[in-house]
């Protein structure tokens, strides 16, 4: 009797218990990169989260490190099954991402400020709980009965000392005075930059004029000091005399929110844009740059303004020339005070947020004198809309010239204004 012999079975069953195996390895190997690289990504979103309700860096640190340990613990112990290898691997993690942090992240800037070329007349301690740096040039002969304010543009943008307009208007009788707005400067830094605010600027002046024993004033205003010498009319008509607005910017951001202001940024040449993006590629901007989107305290507890603002003034030197009619020509004898970076972002972002001027402007007799360089990158629309809402306002375009029309214009400029406030 012949007997059929049947194939045996076991080296299929060997062969499907290798690959399942090699299945499970593989499913704990990516368990164990998950939890690598996830960790690190975890930990941002932690600190990120926290900075939206604190600001206090040892907290985000603290929630970085646990969501840290706990992403990488996780997976890595589920791909491992071994309690000190996993040990092991998230402190390896955690070490890891310590020592990157601190040779990035942690290490501050080191851009040198700018050195202002003259020093305050003094410094007021306003109502305001600001204190401000000015600079007082007296007028020459019998004082006028109302004095010049001058107002920087910005916000956060101040000059360095007295321009040849301003000595001119003391020879005509006129004491002037400039200082530097809340935030920028030499003028003092708020310790929470949520109080950047175009209230709180508006405050300031008139807390200045009141300073200075002045029923009303003269302001000179120029970019964004227009739009703070606007709203200062709109809140106190009745303490303006005259007002210069030179190259304006907007009179209500939100009017402006889905249209094209004009941005300078949009006329670096390569060469500017280059410059800018070197200066900007450091990953504690970057890491700033996150805090900032969820929490401003945070982010200025991290990057204080003695990092920040020295940043700023270089980024304001590479762009100036953008302002002018030829961007790509360098210009001299720029400013060297200490812009206010913080002072600039936040109040700008408070503009979004105020009420319309325009109806009370509307109602002002004030004479204004609006001022526009033929080729400022700010659209034509913005210095328009200020001869339009100003009953007693005169737009003059001056031709060749940008935003900076006492730079290129400067003959201009000052015959203009002079005759303007003599009239």
């Amino acid at each position: 009797m012949t007997t059929t012999q049947l194939p045996s079975r076991a080296p299929q069953i060997t062969d499907r218990r290798r690959a399942a195996r090699s299945v499970r390895l593989l499913g704990r190997a990516l368990l164990v990169l998950l939890g690598v690289l996830l960790a690190p990504v975890a930990a941002i979103a932690a600190v990120w989260a926290t900075a939206s309700v604190t600001a206090e860096l040892a907290l985000l640190a603290a929630a970085g490190v646990a969501a840290l340990v706990v992403g990488c613990a996780l997976p890595v112990y589920a791909g491992l099954r071994r309690r000190t290898a996993t040990a092991l691997v998230t402190a390896a993690v955690l070490l890891l991402t310590s020592a990157t942090a601190f040779l990035t992240v942690l290490q501050p800037l080191d851009e040198q400020p700018p050195h202002p070329r003259s020093r305050p007349t003094g410094y007021w301690s306003l109502p305001t709980g600001s204190r401000l740096a000015y600079t007082l040039q007296h007028a020459q002969g019998r004082p006028r009965e109302t004095p010049v304010i001058v107002l920087h543009g910005g916000p956060g943008t101040p000059g360095d000392g007295p321009d040849p307009l301003e000595r001119l208007l003391t020879g005509q009788g006129y004491d002037v005075y400039s200082y530097d707005q809340l935030g920028s400067g030499r003028s003092g830094r708020l310790a929470d930059p949520s109080g950047y605010t175009v209230a709180r600027q508006v405050a300031d002046l008139e807390a200045v004029r009141a300073r200075i024993g002045a029923r009303r004033v003269v302001l000179l205003g120029a970019s964004w000091g227009a739009t703070l010498a606007a709203e200062y009319l709109a809140a106190h008509p009745g303490r303006v005399a005259r007002m210069v607005l030179t190259s304006p910017g907007v009179l209500w951001a939100p009017a402006w929110k889905d249209r094209s202001e004009g941005d300078i940024w949009d006329r670096l040449t390569p060469e500017q844009q280059q410059e800018i993006d070197a200066l900007e590629d450091h990953p504690r901007l970057a890491a700033w740059s996150l805090l900032m989107a969820a929490n401003p305290r945070a982010a200025h507890a991290l990057v204080p303004d003695s990092e920040l603002d020295p940043i700023f003034a270089e980024l304001l030197d590479i762009a100036a020339p953008a302002a002018t009619c030829h961007p790509d020509r360098p210009l001299r004898d720029l400013p060297a005070s200490v812009p206010g970076f913080y002072a600039n972002q936040l109040t700008g972002e408070d503009q979004l947020t105020v009420p319309d001027p325009r109806p009370a402007l509307r109602r002002t007799r004030v004479p204004v004198l609006v001022l526009r360089g033929a080729c400022d990158y700010k659209n034509p629309g913005i210095a328009r809309e200020y001869d339009e809402v100003l009953p007693n306002a005169t737009l003059v375009t001056v031709a060749g010239a940008g935003h900076l029309i006492d730079m290129e214009q400067p003959e201009v400029y000052r015959r203009t204004v002079t005759r303007f406030l003599d009239r």
